[in-house]
């Protein structure tokens, strides 16, 4: 790497941040945020400082994930932001800054200021890693991402169907375009655990493993799908906290896991061992 692209690289680290992790999909509807959530949630169940920024503009959800919905974020004198926090993760969400249920109609230029804010103008402190939710697709959010700061890498989340994958490959595709590296793809809704133990795979089997194995990617891990995932996302407390032993719960834990693997084989540096 050049001693230019090094220098663009230092310029937008964000001080004191560690590590920043974005979790994207292709496509609306696999459960993105949800796995975002848990992941934060997991990290800082182990002791690590973690943010949540919740750069899905015009949907946001973590601030209903987390309990903080209603809540309004104040500023210092220095119009600093002042993230809120819960169950030990600090949270930055667009969705504490305007009118419940106001439709945002942003287009590139304000989405990329706003976002500017979120990131840059936010008291973080330090954190270990500063997890980023970012909205379905390819658009003008992913892009200000890679172009505000430097990223460690991202995480793709998909559901098992063909449809599903299609758009995933387009995020993988512009992932690589922006030189954001991908740590690996969790497969949400993996199956549905019948009774008698054996597995429904309601909506197809084996996707992305095989996507994965095509591009060369960590599977991070393949969550089934239970009553208890949706219950926690509209309880406001992620699945990791209300039910931990959970088969979901354990299966987001080891992704996460996995996860710290392989930012620390990237990184080569040390960090907090789940």
């Amino acid at each position: 790497m050049s001693d230019s692209a090094n220098s663009n690289m230092n310029e937008n680290n964000l001080p004191g941040i560690q590590n920043v992790i974005a979790v994207g999909s292709g496509k609306g509807g696999v459960g993105k945020s949800t796995v975002a959530a848990n992941i934060a949630a997991s990290l800082a169940i182990e002791g690590a400082a973690v943010g949540l920024l919740d750069a899905d503009i015009y949907g946001p959800s973590q601030a209903k994930m987390f309990s903080v919905g209603g809540k309004r974020l104040m500023a210092d004198e220095e119009k600093n932001i002042i993230p809120l926090k819960s169950f030990g993760v600090k949270i930055m969400s667009i969705a504490n800054l305007v009118e419940d249920g106001q439709a945002l109609t942003w287009r590139g230029p304000i989405l990329h200021g706003t976002l500017t804010q979120m990131l840059k103008q936010t008291l973080w402190g330090d954190l270990d890693y500063l997890i980023v939710d970012l909205p379905p697709g390819t658009g003008d959010v992913q892009l200000s991402l890679s172009q505000l700061i430097s990223v460690t890498g991202a995480v793709i989340v998909t559901t098992p169907q063909e449809v599903a994958l299609l758009d995933v490959r387009r995020a993988y595709t512009m992932l690589r375009k922006t030189h954001i590296p991908v740590l690996g793809i969790v497969e949400n809704m993996s199956y549905y655990q019948l009774p008698d133990g054996s597995k429904d795979y309601i909506f197809g089997e084996g996707g992305a493993k095989t996507f994965a194995e095509e591009e060369n990617v960590e599977l991070l891990g393949q969550i089934p799908i239970t009553r208890a995932m949706r219950e926690s996302g509209d309880g406001g407390k992620p699945l990791v906290l209300a039910q931990p032993d959970s088969p979901s719960a354990e299966a987001l834990r080891e992704a996460t896991r996995t996860l710290v693997k392989q930012i620390r084989a990237q990184n080569q540096m040390s960090l907090p061992i789940l």
